[in-house]
């Protein structure tokens, strides 16, 4: 038997056929010169592509690359994204808040496996969702996954490439609905979220017939599928659920910026993997998403707290962090699809704009964004996918061909991230109001004021 698997890419994709046919020699031979021509004959018809699977094979370097991609991705989760948001909450929702991230990233986890990865990257589908190997049928430990050439990685590391990618999204939601939403209701807005929202979303942006695919939107490593996607979704979620006890009257500071800027080199140190893992392969585009992420990301932070100052305010640690993530979050999408110099451009960018929409967007319009899941991931998404369309112009450094044109990419650009704010918006409301119908949404006024830790855990973070 054999098949052919696609997978994710961004300009390009490859096929890989796996497993090979096999000819015998004719039974009936009557001599040994006529079974050696038969022989011959039947070599000479064996596809070519089948040849090819058969002597393909994981390459070793790629493969462990990607086990380490992979790990990396999972340390921004835990610890990384779990002490950074822990560390911007009050001190008495500190375990609640990562006891949450922790879970629905365990079950995003077990969910990817069950229906997730054959929604986003089954064999069978079309242009908004795929399907097969539910529960992983087929896949084997022999299973081969392509990259952007003719090496292959075996499949399962895709598989949990992927998983880590879906489990993160859904931690970066709840950065939005701390420590006034239901642990319950938690569990089941994640189920239902990952199975309307983020499986379709990751298959057309990222499977070979998905739309944005076929459209040729750029998204190396997630500026749709993660960050506006997640942003997005966090903003629906905390305008339905409601503002928290007290916001925006009484202070609500951040207990440990100590352990939020742990948190912020976590995440910094494992964006590599998340960055130049969507590579798929050891190589030089690897290493391009890999420079480009210490640059942006520099260039981000140092603008934030540049701005702090310019806006009457001391350069702080907070600023730092927060940009951080915002250069992150922007060169996320443009990884592999810009020079470093235009990801430095991108990071500043991003950083200048999301600073805005912190400070002055979130108080003007008065939402209750806690963590700004919104106005970091959820803006600085918006700009690193639009502006992933421009520094890939090879004017601006970026591999973009000789001939590129930025117009029609960026109406590419804007099209996919559209399209990813509606059925985010769309698929939250769906999700939040199930999970509303099923456990209710928020925790008592008690308990918000004696706080999560203690009255949906039982524990303290701190004696």
């Amino acid at each position: 038997m054999s098949g052919v698997h696609l997978v994710r890419g961004n300009s390009m994709i490859r096929k890989t056929v796996c497993g090979a046919g096999a000819l015998g020699a004719s039974l009936f031979a009557a001599t040994a010169a006529w079974a050696q021509e038969a022989a011959a004959t039947a070599a000479a018809a064996v596809p070519a592509p089948a040849a090819e699977a058969a002597a393909a094979v994981p390459n070793p370097g790629n493969n462990a690359w990607m086990m380490t991609s992979t790990i990396l991705v999972l340390l921004m989760i835990l610890p990384g994204l779990a002490l950074f948001y822990g560390g911007l909450t009050r001190s008495k929702n500190m375990l609640s808040t990562m006891t949450q991230i922790g879970a629905a990233a365990a079950l995003a986890m077990l969910v990817w496996v069950m229906w997730g990865y054959g929604m986003a990257f089954g064999p069978e589908g079309n242009q908004f969702v795929s399907w097969g190997k539910f529960f992983l049928a087929g896949i084997t430990p022999d299973s081969t996954a392509a990259t952007f050439t003719k090496e292959v990685i075996s499949e399962y590391v895709f598989v949990s490439f992927q998983m880590t990618f879906s489990a993160i999204t859904a931690a970066l939601v709840l950065g939005a609905v701390v420590e006034r939403m239901k642990f319950s209701a938690v569990m089941v807005f994640m189920l239902v979220w990952l199975t309307i929202v983020y499986y379709p979303i990751a298959h057309m942006v990222w499977e070979a017939r998905g739309v944005f695919f076929v459209m040729g939107a750029l998204d190396f490593a997630g500026g749709t599928v993660v960050h506006i996607n997640a942003g997005v979704s966090a903003l629906v979620a905390a305008l339905i659920l409601g503002k928290r006890r007290g916001y925006p009257q009484e202070p609500m500071p951040p207990h440990s910026l100590t352990l939020t800027m742990v948190g912020t080199g976590l995440l910094w140190v494992g964006w590599f993997g998340f960055n130049a893992g969507s590579a798929l392969e050891a190589n030089g585009s690897a290493a391009l998403a890999m420079i480009n992420t210490f640059v942006a990301t520099a260039a981000a932070a140092l603008a934030w707290m540049a701005v702090e100052r310019i806006m009457g305010h001391k350069p702080s640690a907070l600023g730092f962090c927060s940009g951080v993530i915002a250069g992150l979050v922007a060169v996320t999408p443009a990884a592999g699809n810009a020079g470093p110099f235009g990801a430095i451009v991108l990071g500043i960018v991003s950083s200048i704009v999301c600073y805005f929409a912190v400070a002055k967007l979130k108080p003007a319009l008065g939402y209750d964004d806690s963590l700004d899941a919104f106005g970091i991931h959820g803006v600085g998404g918006i700009v690193g996918a639009i502006g992933t369309g421009i520094v890939f112009a090879p004017m601006f450094g970026g591999p973009g061909a000789a001939d590129f044109v930025i117009g029609p990419q960026l109406v590419t650009q804007v099209t996919a991230v559209l399209a990813t704010i509606v059925i985010s918006t769309v698929g939250t409301a769906i999700a939040i109001y199930i999970a509303k119908a099923v456990t209710g949404l928020r925790v008592s006024q008690e308990v918000e004021v004696e706080g999560l830790d203690i009255g949906e855990h039982g524990e303290r973070a701190y004696n």
